[in-house]
């Protein structure tokens, strides 16, 4: 056996962390506890779970300190609460069956143990690293979790000691809301306005980052610290350096033009995605996307279909979703030029996933109002507006 459980529980600086291995004496884990209770380390001593003194816990259970202890007040809180709220765990994890009685003698647990410097509460230092170790022994020998509700949630979630949200755009139809209007001021104060919503992509467009460079993207953020901030480059050169440039400017997506050479934009989506932003192919004045696609390594993450400001007179290239779905079925379809509200629901029953509107909100009278009005058009609830993220 070989399992591996993580918890976290409580609040302030008593909150507790723990990550833990479970296993066979004779197996990797047994191994890791021999080492772990022989090779000590300054800072971070070792030591065995133990209820009382004189009391270790069964299976035994080695507590490694995450934190480096500098002084005796900070071992007390190892030495004390921790060890034997960590013990207290794994007791009353056998006598509830959660760990069979008959593998008491065979198993052995490494348990790292975080315990912060401020901590002072020892009630809550005790009460949260039981009920830490409890949880992180139970998931490990459910093998919680398991792989899709990783993959179904690593999209939902974020740490709560990040202090921001990660939007990842896995839940269309969305809006982005392009500001080309190369007036700072004006952008800021109008991103501002804009309601918070799980489903609003803030576009930096060209204009406004042929003026200001990247640092607009930081100037964005500190309006809206959660958005997801696509960078109209339309590189045609340069792809990888671009795609890092972005990346480095705490961007989210970075656009590439369809009329780039293909070396240019396989660079940039290979940069993009080894940087973790996401990859967008404008096809403006791109007459033939579909086969820029079936040249490509990689496809991009958004496809991004556009009829220009300057030919507004002409018909919306809206008609092959369904084919550039077919070549690229991962990737998400973007429709930009002269959507209005009239045309949000034919773009949506054309396949669109992402609607890119610019003037008809940023040059409205009440932007807030008006780009409510499109979020509503959208028909989408905010992402799990029910759910309290506690536990599973």
């Amino acid at each position: 056996m070989f399992q591996i459980g993580e918890a976290l529980m409580g609040q302030g600086a008593e909150l507790a962390h723990v990550d833990l291995m479970i296993g066979d004496k004779g197996g990797p884990v047994g191994q890791a506890f021999a080492n772990g209770l022989t090779q000590l380390s300054a800072g971070h001593t070792p030591l065995l779970s133990v209820i009382r003194p004189n009391l270790p816990a069964k299976p035994s259970t080695l507590i490694i300190p995450k934190v480096t202890v500098k002084n005796m007040e900070q071992a007390s809180r190892i030495f004390g609460p921790a060890q034997s709220a960590v013990a207290k765990a794994v007791a009353d994890s056998v006598e509830e069956g959660v760990i069979s009685k008959d593998q008491a003698e065979d198993l052995v647990i490494v348990a790292s143990v975080f315990i912060h410097p401020d901590a002072k509460d020892y009630s809550k230092i005790y009460r949260y690293n039981y009920g830490a170790t409890k949880l992180a022994l139970k998931r490990a020998l459910e093998g919680f979790p398991d792989i899709n509700t990783v993959l179904e949630e690593s999209n939902k979630s974020t740490h709560a000691i990040m202090g921001f949200k990660v939007i990842r755009l896995w839940d269309p139809p969305y809006l982005q809301i392009a500001f080309d209007n190369p007036n700072l001021e004006f952008v800021l104060s109008a991103i501002s306005q804009i309601p918070n919503s799980d489903h609003v992509i803030i576009e930096a467009g060209t204009p406004l980052i042929k003026r200001y460079g990247m640092d607009v993207i930081s100037k964005i953020r500190d309006v809206k610290p959660d958005a997801f901030i696509v960078a109209d480059l339309k590189t045609l050169d340069t792809g990888n350096l671009e795609a890092r440039m972005v990346a480095d400017a705490a961007g989210d997506a970075i656009v590439v033009s369809a009329l780039a050479p293909i070396s240019t934009i396989d660079k940039l989506i290979e940069e993009a995605h080894k940087t973790g932003i996401y990859a967008v192919m404008d096809t403006l004045n791109q007459p033939d996307p579909i086969s820029v696609l079936k040249q490509l390594k990689v496809m991009p993450d958004v496809i991004e279909l556009h009829r220009g400001i300057d030919i507004e007179g002409t018909e919306h290239a809206w008609g092959n979703i369904d084919d550039i779905k077919k070549v690229a079925p991962k990737a998400l379809v973007a429709v930009a030029g002269g959507v209005r509200l009239d045309k949000v629901p034919i773009a949506l029953s054309q396949g669109a996933d992402i609607l890119v509107v610019g003037r008809a909100i940023t040059n409205a009278k009440d932007i807030r109002d008006m780009a409510e009005q499109f979020i509503n058009s959208l028909n989408k609830p905010e992402i799990d507006q029910f759910r309290v993220m506690t536990d599973f």
